[in-house]
């Protein structure tokens, strides 16, 4: 594989000034996140259990299974969970079959991620001014969210924004655009709901090697982030619900705030990752080359982005970094010069859980909060890739 050769900008101070990039003003408070909570289906497999059913249903009867194998020894997974039992998957048949399963499943997880992560946070489904939802692995008009807003009694008037196409990167990129929201309506309260059952998504018989990979890499599941506006220092939003706006003064000193964003596409990129959407669905796009690019480009940037605000590799304290695979991670880890153990929160998410797409790193924050809780003024970054290609960070202080 040829990986393409990027040609990036010089933001030097020659550059027009239509395209140079301003320094960024030092670092501030900006909005907090006040709950993260995860949903996982009920279904859930050790790794081995799942290699020969999805090599039943991906190749045909008396092909070698080698590859396979070795895909699903060498992924770095040991447990995941389906959204349907395993048995159940031979039977689906056509899209709509498995989309209909999406959204039946989909809305299950979605209601109990979101009324988790408010009852954490102390709110309300009223108190919610903004829901920005995310999916990959599956379409419906209505949305998943607009199902969800009277199921779980959010207001009329309430703001959404469906996303689809990022992939991957979504919680990410979902967590910066909330950012962008609350920091024009810092009163607000805005919801980052996940929804990926990427296991709806493998293609029956198909025995490509971006097909097996996915079958070994991804599981399912659900996430939901609650973030606050710096309106009101209580964490109270403008919401008219039942919710206390107070939420676990347990957990404040594990709620980080969201202290700036950058997203960067890298041109002549576009075949790497993705979909190749057809009659029986999406068919995944999964380019071997991906790791190059990380290696290539990815810690040029990121280190530019933290030197806007006075930062280097060596300050940030939290690493919640999308595990996209071992190689994948490896990378990063690389090209940043990162310690061992700087991501091994990323690996335990990819061993326990699988990729979940962009419901990973909601995943990740989530065990963070909940195991390490860093100490009050430590950074981090939340970062995540995905198709574009295109690379989403997030930086963070708690």
């Amino acid at each position: 594989m040829r990986v393409p050769v990027i040609v990036e900008h010089d933001p030097s101070p020659s550059a027009s000034p239509s395209t140079a990039r301003r320094p960024a003003p030092p670092p501030t408070a900006g909005p907090v996140i006040a709950a993260v909570r995860c949903a996982l289906p009920p279904h859930r497999y050790a790794q081995d259990e799942l290699t020969e059913p999805i090599g039943d249903l991906c190749l045909p009867p008396g092909a070698d299974r080698a590859v396979l194998r070795r895909l699903h020894a060498s992924a770095g997974v040991r447990t995941r969970h389906l959204a349907l039992p395993i048995e159940q998957y031979a039977r689906l048949g056509d899209f709509g079959r498995s989309n209909d399963a999406w959204i039946e499943a989909g809305l299950q997880l979605g209601e109990e991620a979101l009324t988790g992560a408010l009852r954490e946070a102390g709110l309300g489904p009223a108190d919610v001014d903004l829901l920005v939802f995310a999916s990959i692995t599956g379409v419906a008009a209505p949305s998943l969210d607009a199902r969800l807003a009277g199921r779980v009694g959010l207001r009329p008037d309430v703001k959404r924004l469906p996303l689809f196409g990022l992939g991957c990167v979504a919680g990410a990129a979902g967590l910066a655009r909330v950012h962008d929201h609350l920091r024009g309506h810092p009163d607000d309260v805005a919801v980052l709901l996940t929804v990926e059952l990427c296991s709806l998504t493998l293609q029956r018989g198909d025995g490509s090697r971006a097909n097996l990979v996915a079958g070994a890499l991804f599981g399912d599941g659900a996430a939901a982030l609650v973030a606050r506006g710096d309106g009101d220092g209580n964490g109270n939003g403008n919401g008219n619900g039942n919710g206390n706006g107070n939420g676990n003064t347990d957990a404040h000193a594990a709620r980080p705030h969201v202290v700036a964003t950058r997203s960067h596409l890298y041109s002549g990129t576009e075949q790497l990752l993705g979909w190749e959407i057809g009659a029986y669905g999406f068919r995944v796009v999964i380019d071997a080359g991906v790791p190059d690019i990380v290696r290539g480009h990815f810690g040029l940037h990121l280190r530019a982005f933290l030197a806007e605000h006075g930062l280097t590799v060596d300050d940030i304290g939290t690493w919640v970094c999308h595990p996209g695979g071992p190689k994948v991670l490896s990378a990063v880890s690389e090209t940043l010069g990162l310690p061992d153990d700087a991501l091994d929160s990323s690996r335990r998410s990819l061993s326990a859980v699988g990729n979940m797409s962009s419901v990973s790193v909601l995943h990740i924050l989530q065990s963070i909060r909940a195991r390490h809780r860093p100490q009050h003024g430590t950074w981090g970054l939340l970062l995540a890739m995905g198709p574009g290609f295109c690379s989403e960070v997030v930086l963070l202080r708690w």
